[in-house]
C-alpha cells in the first residue's frame, strides 16, 4: 500500500483535495469514483522527482492527431457493432505507428482483465484528458459508449479546426515580419557599412539621417549579441510574469481590457468553454462537474476566475448566463443564448450553437486583423527602406555639392 495525494471533484460541482492509501492509482480512481466523485487526478505522495523512464516514455506518447485518429475510427468500429475488445485488436492491426500500437495493446490487456475503458485510458497517464476520460465514462454508464466516442471525436476535430484556421492565419503575417526584420538587418548590417569608407574618405559633413543609419547598422555588427541577450532576457522575464499566477491575473486582465485583442480572445475563450460544456452536458455529465472540468480548458485566468465564481453561485441556484454576466468578459450574444437554453431546457444544445457561433467569429475578426496587418507592416517595410536608401542618398547628393 502506498500513499497518494489525490484531486476531484464531488457530486455538487466542489474540487476535493486529499491523501489515500491504495496499492495503485487505479485504486484511487475507483473508490472516488463509488463515492459519486469525479476523479482529476492522483499521485504519490511526495514523488514527483527526476525519472529518466519517465521521460523517455511522455516522448513516446501518441500526439493529439493520433489520438483524434483513435477515437475516430473506435466509435466507428463499436457503431459497426463489434465489441470492444474486439474494436481495439482491430485498431492495433491497423496502426502504422508503433506508440499507438503500444498505448492500444495496454488499454485491450486492461479490458480484457475486465477493466471498463476510462480506467485502462486513465493508466495512459497523461495522454488523455480529463475531459475525454470522464466522457467517456459517462458513455460508459449510459450505455453510449459508441456515441460519446463520436462526439468526442467531432469535439477534437473542431478544436482541432479552430487550432489550425488560426495558425494558418498567422502563417503569412510571421513570415512577412521575419523577411522585414531579415531585410532591415542585412541592409544595416552588409550594405550600408561599405559606403563608410567612402564617405570617411571625402570628410565632409553627413546628414544627421545618414549618421543615425550608420550608427544603428554599425551597432548591429558591434553588439548583435548584447542584443540576442536582451530579446533572450526579455522572453525569460515575461515568462517568469506568467508562471507567477497573481502577475498572470494582472496580465491577463490587462490584455482582456484591449480593444481589439480583448475581444478576440474573449470570443475564443468562449467557444472553448462552450463546446467543452456543452459535450460534457450531452453526455451526462451535471452541470457543476461539467463547470468544474470545463474551466480548466479557458487559457485566460481572469476568465477562468469568472468561470469559478459562476460555478460556486450555480451551487446556491442561480442561473448560469446571469453569473457569468457578473464578470463583463463573456460576449452579450453568448449569455443571452446560454439563457434562452436555460429557459427551453436544452442548455447543452444551446452551448454548442454558442461554440459554432464564436468559432465563426474568431475566424472572422482573425481575418480581418489579418487583412490590416498585412498592408501596415509592407508600408512600414517600404518607410524603413526608404529611410535608408534617403540616407544614403542625401550623403551622396551633399558630397556632389562640396566636389
Amino acid at each position: 500500500m502506498a500513499l497518494y495525494q489525490y484531486k476531484a471533484v464531488a457530486p455538487n460541482g466542489e474540487t476535493i483535495r486529499g491523501e489515500m492509501e491504495a496499492a495503485t492509482v487505479d485504486d484511487v480512481a475507483r473508490t472516488l469514483q463509488e463515492a459519486g466523485n469525479i476523479p482529476l487526478n492522483a499521485a504519490l505522495a511526495g514523488g514527483g522527482g527526476f525519472n529518466l523512464g519517465r521521460l523517455i516514455n511522455r516522448s513516446n506518447k501518441p500526439n493529439q492527431r493520433e489520438i483524434g485518429q483513435f477515437t475516430q475510427q473506435m466509435a466507428i468500429l463499436l457503431q459497426a457493432g463489434l465489441p470492444l475488445d474486439r474494436s481495439l485488436q482491430v485498431l492495433i492491426d491497423l496502426s502504422d505507428s508503433d506508440r499507438t500500437r503500444h498505448m492500444t495493446e495496454k488499454i485491450r490487456d486492461h479490458v480484457r482483465e475486465g477493466g471498463t475503458l476510462s480506467d485502462a485510458l486513465e493508466t495512459q497517464h497523461g495522454v488523455f484528458s480529463r475531459l475525454y476520460i470522464n466522457m467517456v465514462r459517462a458513455g460508459e454508464l449510459g450505455g453510449t459508449l459508441e456515441v460519446t466516442l463520436a462526439r468526442l471525436s467531432d469535439y477534437m476535430e473542431r478544436s482541432k479546426d479552430l487550432k489550425d484556421s488560426i495558425g494558418s492565419a498567422m502563417v503569412y503575417p510571421i513570415m512577412l515580419t521575419i523577411l522585414a526584420a531579415g531585410s532591415l538587418i542585412l541592409l544595416l548590417t552588409y550594405v550600408i557599412p561599405q559606403f563608410t569608407p567612402i564617405f570617411e574618405d571625402m570628410g565632409a559633413e553627413l546628414p544627421t539621417l545618414t549618421k543615425i543609419v550608420l550608427g544603428v547598422g554599425s551597432a548591429l555588427q558591434s553588439y548583435w549579441w548584447l542584443m540576442g541577450l536582451s530579446v533572450f532576457g526579455v522572453v525569460a522575464y515575461f515568462r517568469s510574469q506568467f508562471a507567477n499566477p497573481v502577475t498572470r491575473l494582472v496580465w491577463d486582465l490587462r490584455i482582456i481590457k484591449l480593444r481589439w485583442i480583448g475581444d478576440l480572445i474573449a470570443k475564443m475563450e468562449t467557444a472553448r468553454l462552450a463546446r467543452t460544456t456543452g459535450t460534457l452536458l450531452i453526455n451526462g455529465v451535471p452541470l457543476l462537474g461539467a463547470l468544474s472540468i470545463a474551466r480548466n480548458v479557458v487559457g485566460n485566468t481572469v476568465m477562468q476566475q469568472v468561470v469559478a465564481d459562476a460555478t460556486n453561485q450555480v451551487k446556491t441556484g442561480h442561473g448560469l448566463a446571469r453569473t457569468l454576466a457578473q464578470g463583463e468578459y463573456f460576449p452579450r450574444l453568448a449569455l443571452q443564448m446560454i439563457s434562452v437554453g436555460e429557459e427551453t431546457g436544452q442548455l447543452d444544445q444551446m452551448l454548442l450553437k454558442v461554440a459554432d457561433t464564436f468559432d465563426r467569429e474568431v475566424r472572422t475578426t482573425i481575418d480581418r486583423l489579418m487583412s490590416l496587418f498585412v498592408p501596415m507592416m509592407t508600408l512600414v517595410l517600404a518607410l524603413m527602406i526608404g529611410l535608408i536608401v534617403m540616407s544614403v542618398l542625401l550623403a551622396i547628393l551633399g558630397i556632389n555639392e562640396l566636389v
